[in-house]
């Protein structure tokens, strides 16, 4: 079986790592790729955005399978594309990405299926967006309305930060197109969970918990990020708490994609609150987390490829996952100054200094004169199992201080929050 992979970041190194297990597969594609996943397929020089250019190469190249790894392909229909063509393709149609593409969907999608979710509104001008956030206490969530690379969420502590929030959104439009108009939402205290599904359009299958470490800085502090570390799984995210998200979030979930008509064969991510209220949706996202899947992937027992094939018949009822019962914990290395400016073209060192049983996901490198360096905000994702989280945060952070990179940053307390 040929696999194309689509995607460059420590999210989609881990899926090829993990798809390159599967004893059906013959031919491992990524596109665009990085030095990372090039020692363990072809990477081609496509982007993620060029959907009629992964259409072709697909097709020329008889791939039996596409993954997608980010979101924008998906919000861009890729997968209706791939559909239209008789490809087989692991995502949700353009109609279910914008349970990601759009916040202001997602909010309205939880309410009308009523899956429990913070307070929100919707503005769209500067005068709105400030008459609105009268009525919400501090602090409180200012988002832009669409992608934004994980970095469109702004926690504002006082009415100075709020005010300016909006100003950046609305008016300097910092995140672009993504601040056409934003959402206002309650800060919902308590320990984030992420869960990831497996989701055929009749069933919803999650895999195991994670818990990711979005603020830069030790102790949740300074700006949120795409994401500085995670471990699996998560201890607050007991069984009791599985059945209690299943019954009031995931079924719902389920429910609404069924009403919605959506064609939702993919991955389902949902981000949670649990609040002394009971757990509460912070956001879907509609592909595979990142950095959560550089835990959970190397945890999962069962064959990636087989839970494809029964996601696309739409079969995974049949389907009961296995898992490792290790703990994973991953940290994320990131270039100084990130996630403002950074510099890129930085020598890494170090890496052969890992141990063998060290997992090393590239995320944002390149080559330059057959020299590895830096090439974007988070640069390498570190993963280590072990039957503790001491244990396996201990190999994490032994490795860490082996691989070299001017400016490298990276938090020091994953897994212990």
């Amino acid at each position: 079986m040929k696999i194309l992979v689509i995607g460059s970041g420590g999210r989609e190194h881990t899926l090829v790592w993990k798809l390159k297990q599967c004893a059906t597969v013959s031919r491992l594609y990524c596109a665009p790729g990085n030095p990372g996943i090039a020692a363990l397929g072809e990477c081609v020089p496509i982007q993620v955005d060029q959907i009629k250019a992964l259409r072709d190469f697909a097709l020329e190249k008889q791939v039996d399978l596409t993954v997608v790894g980010p979101e924008v392909p998906l919000t861009l229909g890729i997968v209706d594309e791939f559909r239209q063509v008789g490809l087989q393709i692991i995502g949700p149609d353009a109609k279910a990405a914008q349970l990601e593409g759009s916040k202001s969907y997602a909010k309205d999608f939880m309410v009308k299926y009523g899956i429990p979710t913070g307070r929100y509104e919707k503005a769209h001008t500067m005068e709105e967006a400030l008459y609105l956030l009268q009525d919400f206490s501090l602090p409180v969530v200012i988002k832009a309305d669409g992608l934004a690379a994980g970095k469109g969420v702004l926690i504002c502590q006082t009415p100075d930060e709020a005010r300016q929030a909006v100003v950046d959104i609305l008016v300097n439009q910092v995140f672009g197109e993504a601040g056409s108009h934003l959402v206002i939402e309650e800060f919902l205290e308590g320990i984030e969970t992420s869960v990831l599904c497996f989701v055929d359009g009749e069933t919803i299958l999650p895999m195991a918990s994670s818990q990711d470490h979005k603020r830069i800085g030790d102790g949740d502090t300074g700006p949120n990020t795409g994401g500085m570390g995670t471990y699996s799984p998560n201890r607050v995210y007991t069984n009791a708490m599985a059945r209690q998200v299943k019954e009031k979030i995931l079924i719902p979930t389920l429910r609404g994609i069924q009403q919605e008509k959506m064609d939702f064969r993919g991955i389902l991510f949902v981000g949670l609150m649990i609040t002394h209220e009971g757990p509460k949706v912070l956001e879907y996202n509609v592909r595979f987390g990142d950095p959560e899947t550089q835990v959970v992937m190397p945890r999962l027992k069962t064959d990636l490829c087989k839970v494809f094939s029964q996601m696309l018949n739409r079969n995974l009822s049949r389907l009961q996952l296995e898992w490792k019962p290790e703990v994973a914990v991953c940290a994320v290395l990131a270039s100084g100054g990130y996630p403002g400016d950074y510099a890129t073209g930085i020598p890494i060192s170090g890496l052969e200094e890992v141990a063998e049983d060290i997992l090393v996901f590239h995320a944002g490198t390149g080559m330059k004169e057959e020299q590895l360096v830096t090439a974007g905000g988070r640069v390498l994702n570190v993963t280590a199992l072990a039957p503790t989280v001491d244990e396996a945060r201990e190999k994490v952070y032994n490795a860490v201080e082996r691989i070299t990179f001017e400016g490298k940053t990276y938090r020091r307390d994953i897994g212990l929050t």
